[in-house]
């Protein structure tokens, strides 16, 4: 048994989730994570609503809330998507949190004690017509490396270069389209070409596993060739305060959001921890030598993940070129692997919510079954390329492979077993062609759990499929609706047999990607329909520890939900018996077919859409 780590990227509490967002962080972690288990492994999968920032304080602004109100709103909203949508977090929480402002201020003063925080002064953007600061990605402008004229103050994402904004060529405010006003402040910077040696070293180690995909360990490593030190104070009111003497009082100073974000990694884990009753249970998944962690995101987080939080973790285990020790929670493990997902766009157009060009989760689940969803991102997802959703395509994959392939394997069978014997039946002695097909679903565990745990799951879900298509060839080839005659009946027991048992290995490794209808289908052959456990919402409050700085105690004894799960039961990934007289009723379609009529209807839906924003 290994510890692994399943860190999701933290959606951001601006607004509701679309399905862009799950396609790259949350279901091909769940996918992992719940393999993970079934191969034995003990998981932790953590994340939570990211809720610090300037974007929270301009989307409050517009709405005339507080940031602690429009948070507290978005946080519950993408809560219940996530639960919806079937996602197995250990803990999913958030990060205005007593806990995390705790464990972000011990790495803070441990990485500046180290010598990796520095102080500088810098020019700040500034909105002429509010006075508010603007955070690099809320200034847009012309690269200086390559021309690109959308240009983000902290990156270019034509060339990938890292920028600041004084770096751009005629700059903008993408909140008003304002000129932005630089002026002078001080701020502390992560030390980064203090650490690139370490970095590049460790980039060099990943790079030999041969684990990360290409494009992460080529982009992670093109970008130490200009690293430089990287503010991670802000001037802002809403956020994390800076646990320094001089510094925790001033109230218009708070660490950078992408500093605190990527620490919730951790402050989940010892939340969790502390939630269990066991404080120190987390250090299994962060200080053991053999633990794995991998953290799952779409690639326009790649820089914070391959280069600022490992940079922030040799910092604060004193592994820069300036030396150091590690911190009261010991030397932390760095990432086992980045797991970045490309882009999905939709109906051929980027993802905008401004301009009505988008899908919300909890859009999709009111209409649709989670599952049909979650098959779509897996079977054609943005894994590996970018990808497009669309409508044709959703109803296609949806009624020609998961209800006419798989949803008609299960229908199929429980309705001959139903009819014929209500249980199922015992085998006599079984042919050739028996045994083969029962072997080669039996091998289907090693291909489809490979790869998966390589993070190759398009190619895992369609060989599961290809598993379904040849049962599906093996009923036909047989022919057990033929087989009339009381003579016929052992023979016609046990082709029956040996479909029940195809279907439930298919079903076993099928859960992992469809756990609502994987659910549904043991159900249906007498299980008890718990072999995909969901997670589910508690309410809590706060865990009690001390904080510096007076705001970290907003929302103090308030409750708010969290994800969590017993995930303890689920069965293990390898063929098991079926119960020979296991009831089997009539049987239920576990898939929903959908109507080729609402291709139009949701493209009319856009549209109206697009139209009023």
């Amino acid at each position: 048994m290994t510890h692994v780590l399943s860190a999701v990227a933290w959606p951001y509490a601006n607004g509701p989730r679309h399905i862009g967002h799950v396609a790259g962080f949350g279901v091909p972690s769940d996918v992992f994570s719940r393999y993970m288990r079934m191969a034995g492994h003990d998981v932790l999968m953590v994340s939570g609503t990211d809720e610090h920032g300037t974007p929270i304080l301009v989307a409050a602004d517009a709405e005339g809330v507080s940031a602690r109100e429009l948070a507290d709103r978005n946080n519950r909203l993408i809560v219940q998507d996530l639960v919806d949508l079937g996602l197995s977090y250990d803990l999913f929480t958030r990060t205005t949190t007593r806990n995390h402002y705790a464990v972000v201020q011990e790495l803070f003063t441990t990485v500046w004690r180290n010598g990796y925080m520095v102080e500088q002064t810098t020019r700040a953007a500034v909105s002429p017509s509010t006075g508010r600061t603007l955070p690099d990605r809320y200034i847009e402008g012309t690269c200086p490396i390559c021309g690109y004229d959308s240009a983000r103050g902290d990156q270019c994402d034509n060339c990938g270069n890292q920028l600041d904004p004084t770096d751009l060529i005629n700059p903008r405010s993408k909140i008003n389209g304002e000129v932005p006003e630089f002026v002078e402040t001080q701020h502390f910077f992560l030390d980064l070409p203090a650490l690139a040696d370490a970095l590049g070293e460790w980039l060099d180690d990943r790079e030999a596993s041969g684990d990360w995909r290409p494009n992460v360990i080529r982009f992670s490593q093109n970008i130490l060739a200009e690293i430089k030190p990287r503010a991670m104070t802000r001037d802002i009111d809403w956020g994390i305060p800076v646990p320094l003497e001089g510094w925790r009082d001033q109230p218009t100073k708070r660490l950078y959001v992408w500093f605190d974000a990527v620490i919730g990694y951790l402050s989940a884990a010892i939340e969790w921890a502390r939630r269990q009753g066991d404080p120190e249970a987390w250090r299994a998944w962060w200080n053991e030598a053999d633990a794995r962690s991998y953290y799952f995101m779409g690639k326009d987080n790649i820089v914070f993940h391959a280069q600022i939080w490992p940079a922030e973790l040799l910092a604060y285990n004193g592994k820069g070129s300036r030396g150091g020790e590690p911190g009261k929670y010991g030397e932390l493990n760095l990432p086992t692997e980045v797991v970045s997902s490309e882009f999905l766009t939709m109906e051929g157009k980027q993802f905008s919510s401004s301009r009505g060009v988008v899908i919300y989760v909890k859009d999709v689940l009111s209409r649709y079954q989670p599952d049909a969803l979650r098959y779509f991102l897996c079977a054609a997802g943005p894994e590996n390329q970018d990808s497009d959703f669309t409508w044709a395509e959703f109803v296609r994959r949806t009624n020609g492979e998961l209800v006419a392939g798989w949803g008609n394997l299960v229908n199929r069978t429980a309705s001959m077993i139903h009819k014929n014997f209500g249980e199922i039946p015992a085998a006599e002695s079984f042919t050739a062609e028996d045994e083969a097909l029962l072997a080669h679903v039996r091998e289907g565990f090693v291909t489809v759990g490979g790869l998966v745990e390589r993070h190759r799951q398009k190619a895992a879900l369609a060989e599961v499929m290809r598993l379904v298509g040849e049962v599906n060839k093996y009923v036909t080839d047989q022919a057990p609706f033929k087989l009339k005659a009381e003579s016929e009946r052992g023979r016609l027991g046990t082709i029956l047999h040996v479909t029940a048992q195809a279907v439930q290995d298919l079903n076993t490794m099928i859960s992992p990607f469809l756990p609502h209808g994987a659910n549904r289908v043991d159900a249906m052959f007498g299980g008890s329909g718990q072999i995909a456990p969901l997670p589910r919402i508690e309410e809590v409050k706060d865990v009690e520890v001390d904080v510096a700085g007076a705001d970290a105690a907003d929302g103090e004894g308030t409750a708010y939900p969290i994800i969590t799960g017993d995930y303890t039961g689920v069965p293990r990934w390898a063929s098991r018996p079926v119960t020979v007289g296991a009831s089997v009723a009539k049987p239920i379609p576990p898939f929903t077919k959908l109507d080729a009529a609402i291709v139009d209807e949701e493209l009319d839906r856009l549209g109206r859409e697009a139209d009023a924003s």
